[in-house]
């Protein structure tokens, strides 16, 4: 499902240099693509590239979209959003580092859901080349 009618703002608590993604492309409870373009705010810039680890903050933001939209979905007003614990459990890179101004696109998946817990696969492209594949591990506390 499109959604162009909420914003990144609306689904993560995420501002200034560390709000990465620009735009939600298309979000549902079990998958997520979101945009975003390297900018001079981002973290890790040194010598006008980002190194390559920031695709799995991309991939964080990107299912913290689908999961808050989820719980939305579910709980309407009533929805609490709380943050998640995430755990590396894979990440491939195959590049070092992404220039300055280069749009990304980035898709994560739900592939396991148990109450709290979540697993995350994601990947994370420029000009539909997959630069990392990360896995995730989410928690959410009580």
């Amino acid at each position: 499902m499109k959604r162009t009618d909420i914003s990144v703002e609306d689904l993560l608590p995420h501002r200034d240099r560390m709000k990465l993604v620009d735009e939600i492309i298309e979000v549902n409870e079990n998958w997520a693509v979101t945009s975003a373009t390297v900018s001079r705010q981002w973290p890790l810039l040194k010598d006008g590239t980002v190194h390559c680890l920031v695709c799995i903050e991309l991939v964080a933001q990107t299912a913290g979209i689908s999961n808050c939209w989820d719980g939305i979905r579910k709980h309407g007003e009533h929805f609490v959003n709380r943050g998640w614990l995430v755990g590396i459990k894979k990440a491939d890179f195959y590049i070092d580092a992404i220039p300055l101004d280069t749009r990304i696109t980035t898709r994560c998946e739900n592939r396991f859901e148990f109450k709290g817990y979540r697993e995350i696969r994601g990947t994370v492209e420029i000009a539909s080349k997959v630069i990392a594949e990360v896995r995730l591990q989410l928690m959410q506390s009580e």
